[in-house]
């Protein structure tokens, strides 16, 4: 995706916690830049009030919406006008919906239909209709799960070295961090897209594959099993080949392929 994209944040807030104010924030940056930044609630409701230090510490704009009718979510129409309005506004190449309401399903719909990058984020209970509906979908409960991984700190006392393949075991046996894709169907899909786009050696560019991948499967990722990166996974996975080919000056980077064997 091209990280020049400016995207407008819209952020559900009686349906997504405040906790994840700052990670759904540099995770948007890895796909543009975050232009609007907008969190819908009825302020009034003191259910709320948590969210207002990541208001100012994170420079979201609250938007007002009382609730009329008991029971009901009230900023949903609220965010829906403002994301049509930003839309049309002709200032954004994307939008990030934030909630784990399926009744932006539509709105995810439409907004890809006019040409929009929508990238969804929301906690494991969002309905399938909305992840399906969005371009990339990730669950914030993954965000947050790798943001206290890196702070974790090991012991100083009695600390000893792991060996590597006790590290590898470690890594492979960590669990996802939210309900996921099983990985047999995962493993089945990368298999049918290298069939589909290998080159006549059957090599396809692992690059590729992932873009394919998400394409079907908008919230798959990595994280969700417990690695950082696709290249991670796919290497626990059976009946593939990898090969690192150098590029550039010096063979510095290296371009990842991948072929069935």
């Amino acid at each position: 995706m091209d990280r020049d994209n400016k995207i407008a944040v819209l952020v559900d807030a009686e349906n997504v916690s405040e906790k994840y104010a700052e990670d759904l924030l540099d995770e948007v940056t890895n796909y543009g830049i975050p232009t609007y930044k907008r969190v819908y609630g009825d302020w009034t409701k003191p259910q709320l009030s948590n969210w207002k230090n990541s208001l100012l510490t994170y420079s979201f704009t609250p938007i007002q919406q009382y609730s009329y009718t008991s029971g009901k979510n009230s900023s949903d129409s609220a965010m829906i006008i403002d994301a049509m309005d930003i839309l049309y506004s002709g200032k954004v190449t994307g939008f990030c919906l934030v909630t784990s309401d399926s009744d932006f399903t539509r709105l995810a719909m439409r907004l890809r239909e006019a040409g929009m990058m929508v990238l969804g984020m929301g906690e494991k209970k969002t309905p399938q209709p909305f992840i399906k509906a969005c371009e990339k979908f990730i669950y914030l409960e993954v965000l947050k799960s790798a943001e206290d991984k890196a702070e974790e700190k090991p012991e100083e006392k009695n600390e000893k070295p792991e060996k590597e393949g006790a590290k590898k075991q470690k890594k492979a046996a960590e669990k996802p961090a939210v309900s996921v894709v099983p990985l047999k169907k995962v493993r089945a899909a990368i298999k049918d897209i290298v069939n589909s786009i290998g080159n006549d050696e059957g090599w396809a560019y692992l690059a590729d594959v992932g873009n394919n991948l998400s394409k079907r499967m908008p919230d798959f990722d990595a994280r969700n099993y417990g690695y950082r990166k696709l290249i991670d996974l796919v290497s626990t996975l059976s009946g593939f080949e990898i090969s690192r080919v150098p590029v550039g000056e010096g063979g510095k980077v290296n371009k990842i392929l991948i072929k069935i064997k």
